[in-house]
């Protein structure tokens, strides 16, 4: 059964970092293209960082120059670093996977960022 492990996710204070991890099987990761989201209280779910074709990557507006997100193909693992935390990046993060084949999607378990003022 295909997974996304995600981990890296804690608490920290205002201006920290952070660094997220998600990790899937080899066989799919190099077909698929990847992204992170989170859902931060009483919030939807909104996209964060992601890949599109090939190595382009996009950002939300709210974290342009905090947040970078990287792919270690190697490893089968992407990341998602994130500098100069504020308390409104307190969300749980996601990692989602596109198999562009297929469109077929999958979601990583979440993991809890808490970002104190």
């Amino acid at each position: 059964q295909v997974q996304l492990v995600e981990s890296g996710g804690g608490l920290v204070q205002a201006g920290g970092s952070l660094r997220l991890s998600c990790a899937a099987s080899e066989l799919i990761f190099r077909r698929s293209t990847m992204a992170w989201y989170r859902q931060g209280p009483g919030k939807q779910r909104e996209l964060v960082a992601g890949f599109s074709s090939g190595s382009t990557t996009n950002y939300a507006d709210s974290v342009k120059g905090r947040f970078t997100i990287s792919r270690d193909n190697a490893k089968n693992t992407v990341y998602l670093q994130m500098n100069s935390l504020k308390p409104e990046d307190t969300a749980v993060y996601y990692c989602k996977m596109v198999i562009v084949a297929t469109g077929y999607e999958l979601w990583g378990q979440g993991t809890q960022v808490t970002v104190s003022a």
